[in-house]
């Protein structure tokens, strides 16, 4: 967007595409509110909405003091986990009319509906409302008319039968949406599965790949490299013996309750006494920090390019964590684990954060080498090739 365009909004007190907010720190949830409904652009203008952040809803300016720090936050509410799918935005400090302000410029979805805390919201006019279940089917008539990223992709040899409802209703669908727009809507099975990206439209009934994955009877029927491999060997290289093997190929809520049984049961804790009575207890990994790579590997791993599992190696001296997908997007060997973000699979990632396993995208890794540090093991080594990343945690 040219400077000239942001000016033109700006003045216009009476444009549909514009909020105005005089602070970020009184207005924050209402900025998200609002950045979630430009990105869903319920009118399909197809433009671009601007929150503008140091002015007055009359145009006056609020004489915002606006620094490097401020626009690096509010930068972060795009990736900090509230609005899923993420929006697609820019953060900029601008001087219109004499008035310094910040500028939100968020484009519109290609994977509408963006909810903020289960909530859809848009704009009506000149204000913002919560998604009506007859806003919801435009929204996803809109998804379906655009180029879908892989994990939205239909699974053509698979039905709405092939889908846990059980699953759904009981685990997903609850994490997903706030208790009150399901008490309001009861909406049909069917509404709520498109509405959920999870079914490709009411018409067809046919689970997307994020479907199968999240609440597929048998997801690794459809998409072949669906699965986790386990190996737990009794040494230090891949010929010595294997002292367990498993391959986890639930859906996603069930597989990764699975992975955190399977570190509770391997991860050995050693306990050392300071003095005569104090016990030290300290493992040989911190749960969190496999937890943390693992999931990585889950969500960020390609779908679409193989058939290869995500593979969980426990050696003796060592874990080591494949992920079969390369560096996608932005992220780069430079500024891996440095929070740059960028997703093959922003709607597995949307799953993900819905069911309670991504608290905040994009620190992963820091998280992860942050609990191997104060464990006093070895920073995380990372292997990567072109198609594949290779995390290997070695013992504290």
């Amino acid at each position: 967007m040219t400077n000239e365009e942001l000016l033109l909004l700006f003045n216009d007190l009476e444009s549909d595409r514009v909020e105005r907010k005089k602070s970020w720190n009184s207005s924050k949830e209402k900025i998200r509110e609002a950045i979630c409904a430009f990105a869903n652009d319920l009118p399909n203008y197809e433009l671009s909405g601007v929150v503008f952040i140091g002015v007055h809803d009359n145009g006056d300016c609020a004489r915002l003091t606006i620094t490097d720090e401020l626009l690096l936050t509010i930068s972060q509410c795009k990736d900090d986990g509230t609005i899923v799918p993420f929006p697609t935005m820019v953060v900029q400090k601008h001087v219109l009319s004499g008035c310094e302000v910040v500028a939100i410029i968020v484009e519109p979805s290609y994977s509408p509906p963006i909810r903020i805390r289960g909530r859809a919201w848009i704009r009506v006019g000149p204000r913002r409302a919560i998604a009506s279940p007859d806003d919801e089917r435009i929204l996803n008539e809109k998804r379906r008319s655009k180029d879908l990223s892989f994990d939205l992709k239909p699974v053509l040899s698979a039905s709405i039968d092939d889908l846990d409802i059980g699953l759904f209703q009981r685990i997903y669908l609850p994490s997903a949406i706030a208790f009150d727009i399901l008490e309001e809507n009861r909406r049909p099975l069917e509404h709520q599965l498109v509405s959920l990206r999870l079914l490709d439209s009411v018409e067809t009934q046919i689970p997307t790949v994020v479907g199968i994955l999240t609440v597929g009877h048998t997801p690794r029927d459809y998409i072949y490299g669906a699965y986790i491999q386990f190996l737990r060997i009794d040494g230090n290289e891949l010929t010595d013996p294997i002292i367990d093997q498993k391959e986890l190929d639930d859906p996603l809520p069930d597989t990764m309750r699975l992975i955190d049984d399977l570190l509770e049961i391997n991860i050995m804790t050693s306990s050392t006494f300071v003095g005569s009575r104090l016990e030290a207890k300290r493992p040989d990994y911190p749960i969190e920090a496999l937890q943390q790579l693992i999931r990585n590997a889950i969500l960020h791993r390609s779908y679409e390019a193989n058939n290869t599992p995500v593979r969980i190696t426990w050696f003796n001296d060592r874990v080591e964590i494949s992920n079969p997908g390369g560096l996608f997007g932005q992220v780069n060997k430079s500024n891996l684990g440095q929070g740059a973000t960028d997703y093959r699979n922003p709607h597995i990632a949307e799953a993900l954060k819905n069911l309670g396993f991504v608290q905040r995208f994009g620190f992963g890794i820091p998280i992860a080498e942050k609990s191997l540090d104060v464990n006093g093991n070895p920073p995380i080594e990372f292997q990567i090739a072109p198609n594949s990343v290779l995390a290997v945690v070695r013992k504290g």
